[in-house]
């Protein structure tokens, strides 16, 4: 597995952007609204929402992989009455 320096979104949507270290951070990902959140290789564990083939697909078009990423037990934003 690749080694990616991860970066979220400060905001509700729960978007991450994943950069195999050996690349460039994109622009966007240093302008405000988000920070990094840390490391993804074969000694730490994946996020949740992280796909490893979608990752290598995304890299090599764009040089960076955007993934939805979710916590354990997170629940939906909208319950059922």
């Amino acid at each position: 597995m690749s080694a990616y320096n991860l970066f979220r979104s400060t905001g509700p949507e729960g978007l991450s952007c994943a950069v195999p270290e050996e690349r460039s951070v994109p622009r966007f990902v240093t302008a405000p609204g988000w920070e990094f959140a840390g490391k993804v290789d074969s000694q730490r564990p994946r996020p949740l929402g992280f796909d490893e083939k979608a990752a290598a697909t995304g890299v090599r078009f764009n040089g960076f992989y955007l993934f939805a990423a979710f916590s354990k037990g997170a629940r939906g934003m909208h319950q059922a009455s």
